[in-house]
């Protein structure tokens, strides 16, 4: 939102937007309550979808969270999920996915490539994607979920 408002400004130069132009204002607004409903969910049940979302790493790879050198990585992949969800969740507050992906994910592809860890990024937002499921409405899913995978495909292997 915040992104596509601030194009918006730049591409007006003067003039007043068309009704074409503000659509997505319009989509934002009628939105809003359930991206605030959502946003608040996760915060809520944060702690439950990390601890739901680790075991279901752990299930795919028992060693998922150690690293070339058998340093635990548990601590690091936490601190990595919690931002993870937090960034997109307020991107689904703010319907600004091109924030998340400037903010977030080009940063962490960086990082997860050089640690030859971009593996751990595929099964962490696959598990986190099935666990958002099991706790949010579907439309809440919804508007989750298209951000999880773009994550996915972003910072897994195959990016």
């Amino acid at each position: 939102m915040l992104s596509q408002l601030e194009r918006l400004s730049r591409e007006l130069d003067g003039r007043y937007a068309s009704d074409a132009e503000l659509a997505f204002v319009i989509d934002y607004v009628r939105s809003f309550n359930l991206r605030v409903q959502t946003y608040q969910k996760l915060q809520e049940l944060e702690s439950t979808i990390v601890q739901q979302t680790y075991a279901k790493m752990r299930a795919i790879d028992p060693s998922i969270f150690v690293g070339k050198n058998r340093e635990d990585l548990t601590r690091k992949c936490a601190y990595d999920l919690v931002y993870g969800l937090r960034a997109t969740a307020l991107a689904v507050l703010l319907n600004d996915p091109d924030a998340l992906q400037e903010e977030l994910l080009l940063w962490l592809q960086t990082i997860m490539r050089s640690l030859g860890k971009s593996h751990v990024c595929d099964i962490m937002y696959s598990a986190l994607q099935d666990v958002i499921k099991q706790h949010l409405t579907p439309p809440q899913a919804n508007l989750v979920c298209p951000l999880l995978e773009s994550n996915r495909r972003i910072l897994g292997p195959t990016a």
